[in-house]
This record gives C-alpha cells, structure tokens and sequence, in this order.
C-alpha cells in the first residue's frame, strides 16, 4: 500500500513529549516509566543501540521535570581524549597544568542546578569512574589544581549502547557507579522491534523535511513502502531520518521510490575464497563495495568517503556513472541487476544536473 503524507498530521499524540515519536507497546512502557520519573531527581541509565534517540529520551525527562529552564549539558565521552577528561568535568584553575592560563569550569560547574547528560557513559575510564563516583555521593568536586571542594546540585542522567553489567563482570566498569547511576534504567528498543512505529516516523520526518528543503512530498510507492520495511535498520531511526532527507533531496516529484534511496540498495555476498562460486568483474566488486559501504554508514557520503578513502567528489562521480550505467542497461532493453538499486542522479536544487568539477 502507498504511503502519503498528511498535510501538517501530528506525528503523535502525545501533547506532553511532542518531538518523540512513536506509539508501539515498546515505546509506550518506555513513556510511561519516563513519566513517573521526570519528576524525580534520581539518577537515570539510558541503553539502546545507536541511533536509537536517547538524548531525546533525556531532553524529554529534562523538559517534563522541575530543572526545566534551568542548564541542560550534554557530554559525548567519546569524543574527549582521556587526558582532557577530568579538566572537561571538573575544570581547571589557572596554573595546574602547562597551557592553564585560566581558571575554567567544567561541566559539573555549568549544569549546576540543572541536568548533566554523559553520553556513552561506557566508555569513561576507571579512574575517572571513581571520580564521578565521588561526586554522585558526596554531591562535591575539586577543580583540577585546585584545593577547595565545590557543591553541586545536578541531576545526572547516563546513556550507553553498551551491556554495562557485562562491563562491570570484565572489570571494565565500577560496580558501584553503575547501581549510581542505574537508579532507574531505561531500555530503548531498537527499530527492528517497533516496526509498526514506521507509518509515524516516516511521516515526521518527510513532513519535517520537506518544509524545510520547500519540497512537494505526498509520500511513497508501494515498492519503496515494503523496502523500508524489509529493510532491518541497523543505524535505527538515526538512519532512516538520514535516508528520508536524502530521499527528499533526491526526489523529482512528489511520491519517493526505491531510486531515490539509494543507501538502501540490495546487498548481495561476497564470494568466499575456494568456494567454487561465480567471479565478478572487478568493476562491479568495486560497485557492490561502494553501495554496501554507504548503506553500513546510513547513506553519509562524507562518512563513506573516508572509509573508501577517496573523496566525496570521487564517490559522486562512481555514483553517477553506476546511475548512467544502469540507465543504459535499461535503454538497451537488458534488464538492470536485480541485486542493485537503481540510483537517483544527483541533481542541483534548481533541478539541473550536479556535475563535480574533479574526480
């Protein structure tokens, strides 16, 4: 059945949590544990896989709570480098260490009163997990170089994609931070489980996507209906909101087929060595290579590009010339691969073709 796009539908009916969407069994335990919670100042364990929106998990308890309006601060703790960790944290006073020309505070400083997000959790190391430790106990940190305890007032909330019981029976997590932190855990499902919360995500996202790229988008085939909900989303609803935009970028009418996702394009197995089976050109390995490595990385063309090791320009132009390729297949009355998508020519947005000025 196609697809379409109620004009300016809601995505959920849900007044309070407007901006999570979803209403599967899954996802409605997950909103009604969330509801007896927000209130509350107790220490939260975000898990799921990424992509899954658990910083939208914790924005939301975060709104819906007495800290609203108060700071709000996010922290990825894989994206800062150990040796900066505890200065990111706690902060510094000016002196403790070559380079502190300042005093700065840290996190714990800037959400004071509010909310503290530590993201990927898990991948915090131990000495700094008996540090944060520390803290949730005493409510109570020391500056880097600094003599004087401070007190702080945060509600802290976690989030991992990782089994942090697993972790704590490796010795690679606290035990005793993880039952701190773990007061209420919360477990987000992947989208493989509430697939029925598709017709709603998908809806958000074009309505979204389309006000904001000013695209006429009235919804999808049939054909590109059942792809997306064969498809098993392993970058969950963070992939399928980066196809859906790609999609409307790609888009030449109103309804979107399979050729305007082409992230999505079949996959097909590599032949294992000694295994008797046919060979491939080497054109076309290097054709499955490319499609197979934009559809692990959720169709990012800048992400597949370093990956592949070449530049974006260079993976725009293969992209073409396997469109080109598959048009000419197709003009020659020779079916085109089954195995392979067809993909959309990249287009500028006055509709012209998008040439790139070098490989």
């Amino acid at each position: 059945m196609t697809l379409t796009v109620p004009d300016g539908a809601p995505a959920s009916g849900r007044a309070a949590l407007p901006y999570l969407v979803g209403e599967s069994p899954r996802m409605l335990e997950v909103y009604g544990v969330m509801a007896k919670i927000a209130h509350a100042s107790a220490s939260v364990l975000i898990q799921g896989e990424a992509g899954t929106g658990k910083e939208l998990i914790a924005r939301a308890l975060y709104e819906n709570g007495p800290r609203r309006g108060r700071p709000f601060v996010a922290v990825d703790c894989t994206a800062i480098p150990d040796g900066l960790m505890e200065s990111h944290l706690f902060g510094h006073v000016r002196g403790a260490f070559t380079g502190a020309v300042a005093t700065v505070p840290g996190v714990f400083s800037r959400a004071h009163t509010g909310t503290l997000f530590l993201d990927e959790i898990g991948e915090m190391p131990l000495h700094l997990q008996a540090k944060l430790l520390r803290v949730i106990q005493t409510r109570e940190f020391t500056m880097v170089g600094g003599t004087q305890p401070q007190h702080v007032d945060v509600r802290i909330i976690c989030a991992t994609n990782r089994d942090l019981r697993d972790s704590v029976r490796r010795g690679a997590f606290r035990e005793d931070l993880y039952y701190r932190i773990a007061v209420v855990p919360l477990h987000l499902p992947p989208l493989r489980d509430r697939k029925e919360d598709l017709p709603l995500l998908i809806t958000h996202f074009l309505s979204g996507f389309a006000a904001a790229y000013g695209r006429r988008i009235d919804g999808l085939t049939d054909r590109a209906t059942r792809r997306l909900f064969d498809y098993s989303w392993p970058g969950n609803v963070r992939e399928l909101e980066n196809c859906l935009e790609q999609a409307v970028l790609l888009a030449e009418g109103p309804l979107l087929d399979v050729a305007h996702f082409p992230s999505l394009a079949g996959r097909f197995p590599y032949p294992a060595a000694g295994s008797g089976a046919p060979r491939l050109p080497l054109r076309e390995l290097e054709k499955w290579y490319i499609l197979d490595t934009l559809q692990q990385v959720g169709g990012n063309r800048a992400h597949a590009a370093k990956i592949l090791e070449i530049s974006v320009r260079g993976l725009q132009y293969k992209l073409r010339r396997y469109v080109q390729e598959e048009g000419s297949k197709a003009r020659g009355g020779r079916r085109a691969s089954p195995r392979l998508s067809p993909l959309q020519e990249p287009r500028n947005g006055d509709g012209s073709e998008a040439r790139p000025k070098s490989a």
